[in-house]
């Protein structure tokens, strides 16, 4: 099973590319904290901060897909 990466985003600034996991320890928030980033209810309540979006490994390289 692959596990699922996330980019980590403040503003328009990539601070961090990894699983829930580790962009939890990154900012030392738990990784419910970390799912909440990636909601709609947060990106709107939220304009500028932090942001997360999924990023998948495909065959031909990095795939971005926002949610």
């Amino acid at each position: 099973m692959k596990q699922i990466k996330y980019a980590l985003y403040r503003d328009d600034e990539i601070l961090y590319v990894g699983t829930k996991e580790e962009l939890a320890k990154y900012l030392n928030v738990s990784i419910r904290t970390i799912s909440y980033y990636n909601t709609p209810t947060y990106k709107r309540r939220v304009k500028s901060g932090y942001k997360v979006y999924i990023i998948e490994d495909d065959v031909d390289g990095w795939v971005n897909k926002i949610y």
